[in-house]
């Protein structure tokens, strides 16, 4: 079942992901990524994993030690678990970056990239996205008052 649930975890993720970096400007990605229950399907899968091993997965997240957590990550089901965690965590962080850049006029063509190292490696997006909109100044047309009519 950890195998099955593993495969499922990312094919959850992806049709939101594909709607941010694919389809950033279409009316209905905005309402769906609009909605943090985008990550629930992701989070379901990680409680199924989860919760069934609750009494072995406590211990080692309540009081870390690497041996432990390398043990838990070493099975099948810690694994797909840790997957589901990450994969749900970066959906989430990905939702933000991309309503975030929205909000700041940053171009869907920066964004994208930003957004597909962050499906690759979550906290460097997260790092390059956070520099971008540090140094992003929204662009803003001065239109100059119109002239008088006499």
């Amino acid at each position: 079942m950890s195998a099955t649930l593993f495969g499922l975890t990312f094919a959850l993720a992806a049709p939101f992901w594909a709607l941010m970096i694919v389809a950033p400007r279409w009316s209905w990605t905005a309402r769906i990524v609009d909605s943090p229950l985008i990550v629930a399907p992701v989070l379901l899968v990680y409680a199924i994993l989860v919760l069934p091993a609750l009494g072995t997965v406590l211990p080692v997240v309540a009081l870390p030690t690497l041996d432990g957590v390398r043990d838990l990550l070493g099975t099948d089901s810690g694994a797909a678990a840790a997957w589901a965690h990450m994969i749900g965590f970066d959906l989430f962080v990905g939702r933000w970056i991309w309503r975030d850049g929205r909000e700041r006029g940053i171009p869907a063509l920066l964004t994208a990239p930003v957004l597909v190292l962050t499906i690759l490696l979550g906290p460097l997006g997260l790092a390059v996205h956070l520099g971008l909109r540090a140094g992003w100044r929204r662009r803003t047309v001065v239109v100059a008052p119109a002239a008088p009519v006499a």
